[in-house]
């Protein structure tokens, strides 16, 4: 468990590794890049959901 961004990384890291290697934590998935010629679309998403965490290409 992570409260308010504290964690021990050397478990924390290695939990979430083995989560993503067993097909339950898709963090790739949650990642969406844009270029920056669609920046407002990219506010759009993150707003409506449609991306967890949107990174804009410059």
């Amino acid at each position: 468990m992570v409260i308010e961004g504290d964690s021990v990384p050397q478990i924390f890291f290695p939990r979430l590794i083995s989560l993503y290697e067993a097909g339950v934590f898709p963090f790739d998935k949650c990642v969406k890049k844009y270029d920056f010629a669609d920046i407002n679309e990219t506010f759009a998403d993150s707003e409506s959901g449609v991306t967890f965490k949107p990174v804009v290409i410059f």
